[in-house]
């Protein structure tokens, strides 16, 4: 993300001091001291960009479109997560609040509203159960054998769709790691590997990594259930988009910049990563100029390992970004010594419930989620 002096985007919106604030107050345009100089502030250049633009004139419809695919206005209504002001809220409860003593199963209970979530775990099957096959492969190969004989979900009532939910993430959850029958996942998971310290911070993880409004993961989801298709498709949808680079498996790149500051000084690492042309990943977030909430909320009274404290300081110091939610992943599971693979599984797991929550909400709507596409390939031309 591009940032701007008061002076630039005063000069590119063409208007005055006070219509800059005001838009600041609004939550139109972001903004973030500039570490420089606290006493001045930095404005994001989308924002400006994306303002200037709306007032030059009424844009077309596809250029309005566009624009709200890339970080931009919302493109549906939800009344399931919001971020504002620096905040994540689940139906109006801040998440970092919840957090302090919530566990992944009353955050289920919220987003779907539903009476109770009980995620106890079910029968094993036949691939939860191959101890051989990675838990990544178990869990696509659960849901996967649920999105082909499931029925669809179009059609039928809440109450049943919402236990039908319940079964997902608990067989997900069973599939990628939560071990034993009773008890609420973060403490199953945190038993199975052994790691019983941890499970107060992976209570928190799941937590905090639920939902966050309409991320891509959750965007695929919901289109797979504006089809009507069932329950287990969309989260297969979701998590297939989650495992990118990009979403979810954000937290291993940064184990490939922390392996170059193993043979470089830290600065020169950071320095010779963004020369390849590559964004520093973990670092940064559009929602969150000042740094990302969850974040700050994971690593409170955390002390970072000293190569992480090192990259975050170079990536301070040359990005100007702050740590995201990505890099305290990464951080907890160093500072717990969590099996490989640890916070994708973890996002996986948490993020099935904002998914169905999502799915659930797309499917009252009773709508299609059908874009266009802006062609602009070779022009058609007559036989």
């Amino acid at each position: 993300m591009s940032w701007l002096t008061s002076e630039q985007a005063l000069a590119a919106l063409g208007t005055k001091p006070q219509s800059l604030y005001a838009s600041v107050s609004r939550g139109r345009i972001r903004m973030k001291p500039d570490p420089k100089d606290p006493r001045k502030s930095l404005y994001s250049g989308d924002d400006v960009t994306r303002l200037a633009a709306r007032a030059s004139g009424r844009r077309k419809a596809e250029t309005v479109a566009a624009d709200a695919m890339r970080w931009g206005e919302p493109v549906l209504p939800s009344a399931i997560t919001t971020i504002t002001g620096g905040r994540l809220y689940y139906r109006g409860h801040d998440a970092a609040e919840l957090a302090e003593t919530a566990t992944l199963e009353d955050i289920a209970t919220l987003l779907w509203e539903s009476p109770s979530v009980d995620f106890s775990a079910p029968a094993s099957s036949s691939v939860a159960r191959a101890s051989t096959i990675a838990p990544l492969r178990r869990g696509f190969a659960v849901i996967a054998d649920r999105a082909a004989t499931d029925p669809p979900a179009l059609g039928r009532s809440v109450p049943v769709l919402r236990a039908e939910a319940n079964g997902i993430v608990a067989a997900l959850a069973a599939a990628l790691g939560a071990t034993g029958q009773q008890g609420p996942v973060h403490r199953r998971i945190a038993d199975a590997w052994q790691r019983p310290a941890a499970a107060d911070a992976i209570r928190r993880m799941l937590v905090l990594l639920a939902d966050h409004e309409l991320n891509a993961s959750t965007f695929a989801a919901r289109v797979t259930a504006s089809t009507g298709a069932s329950l287990a498709a969309a989260v297969l949808t979701g998590l297939a988009a989650v495992t990118g680079p990009l979403h979810g498996s954000a937290p291993a790149s940064l184990l490939a910049v922390l392996a170059l500051a193993d043979r470089e000084e830290p600065n020169q690492a950071v320095r010779l990563w963004l020369a390849q042309g590559r964004p520093l990943p973990t670092f940064g977030h559009r929602l969150y100029p000042d740094g990302d909430i969850r974040a700050k909320t994971l690593l409170e009274g955390t002390v970072l390992p000293p190569a992480y404290a090192a990259i975050a300081a170079a990536a301070r110091d040359m990005v100007g970004e702050e740590p995201n939610v990505d890099f305290a992943l990464a951080v907890l599971a160093a500072v717990y010594d969590l099996p490989r693979g640890a916070p994708l599984l973890l996002f996986s797991i948490a993020r099935a419930v904002g998914w169905l929550a999502h799915a659930l909400e797309q499917l009252e709507t009773g709508t299609l989620i059908r874009p266009r596409a802006h062609y602009v390939g070779i022009a058609p031309t007559s036989a």
